[in-house]
């Protein structure tokens, strides 16, 4: 059974989450990326609810959780210090797992690497790390091309664009971000139920959501002197040294594989698994697969 928590922080941010199993079990964190919430783990809180306390967190900014209306409120440092607080407030000891998709993927990387005695192996779902993600979007056109609708998410008017006409330019996020069947959208997983489940997160409020992209430099450049360009990461603050496994959907037009190319000199122990024809939305569309990926992992 899935409930409800609230998880109340010591620095005043509330956190909305989504648990199931054992309270003094070991615990497994999922982490949700845009435009999701922490429903899309419903499924693989009930497959390891028997074993694990699984804790599923909507972010800050999303569905219930606390959105702070600062811009500058969503920087890597603030998502980061959130999950710290919620592992030592949630789980006994480090975490078995912390399996991060998207959004949720860039700050589990940050913490991985920043914080690596709070988790035990980490899971990545087509989530490029920081450092690769910067070089492709410093240098190659393709990235710079495949990333272009971030620009479009941090135009002030944004919210307001994407509510329109009961959000018709998110639907496409969902049915466009791969290669889809064109009569099945969703590659034949976004029905109506959960259409509405998207429905009543994205009703909850998108500024939050969105200011996830305004307060991120990571983005493709638009002039030779945007931001993007004179970024650079020190390899220690984004080496991740705990036992990692990642999951990549070939077919993500959003997040092509040369996002994969150099990226063991940042996780050493890392073991990689490449899903062909699988789309960004790998989480809805294979969660056997995903939920099996996870097994291995907890098994090493």
């Amino acid at each position: 059974m899935i409930d409800s928590l609230y998880a109340e922080l010591p620095h005043g941010i509330t956190l909305h989450c989504r648990v199931a199993g054992p309270k003094n079990a070991p615990a497994l964190v999922f982490l949700h990326g845009f435009p999701e919430a922490a429903f899309v783990w419903d499924g693989l809180l009930a497959h390891f609810s028997d074993r694990y306390r699984c804790i599923a967190p909507n972010l800050r900014g999303f569905e219930q959780s606390s959105a702070p209306a600062e811009v500058q409120a969503y920087r890597a440092k603030h998502l980061i210090a959130d999950l710290l607080a919620l592992i030592a407030q949630q789980s006994n000891g480090p975490l078995e797992a912390l399996v991060a998709h998207d959004w949720g993927g860039a700050v589990a990387w940050g913490l991985a690497a920043q914080h690596p005695q709070v988790l035990k192996r980490l899971v990545i779902i087509n989530s490029p790390h920081p450092a690769t993600f910067l070089r492709e979007l410093q240098t190659n056109p393709a990235q710079q091309a495949a990333s272009a609708y971030m620009n479009f998410l941090c135009r002030p008017d944004a919210e307001a664009l994407l509510s329109e006409n009961d959000f018709a330019r998110m639907w496409p996020l969902l049915t466009s971000m791969g290669a889809a069947d064109p009569a099945h959208p969703g590659g034949g997983w976004l029905s109506e139920a959960v259409k509405n489940q998207y429905r009543t997160v994205w009703r909850a409020g998108l500024t939050g959501a969105l200011n996830y992209y305004r307060a991120s430099p990571l983005r493709p450049p638009t002039t030779p002197d945007s931001p993007v360009m004179g970024l650079s990461f020190p390899p220690e603050f984004v080496t991740v040294n705990v036992p990692t496994r990642v999951i990549w959907a070939e077919a993500d037009i959003a997040l092509p594989a040369s996002l994969l190319d150099g990226l063991e000199a940042f996780v050493p122990d890392m073991h990689l698994t490449r899903v062909p024809g699988a789309t960004h939305w790998i989480v809805h569309e294979q969660p056997d697969l995903v939920a099996r990926e996870i097994e291995i992992a907890l098994a090493d």
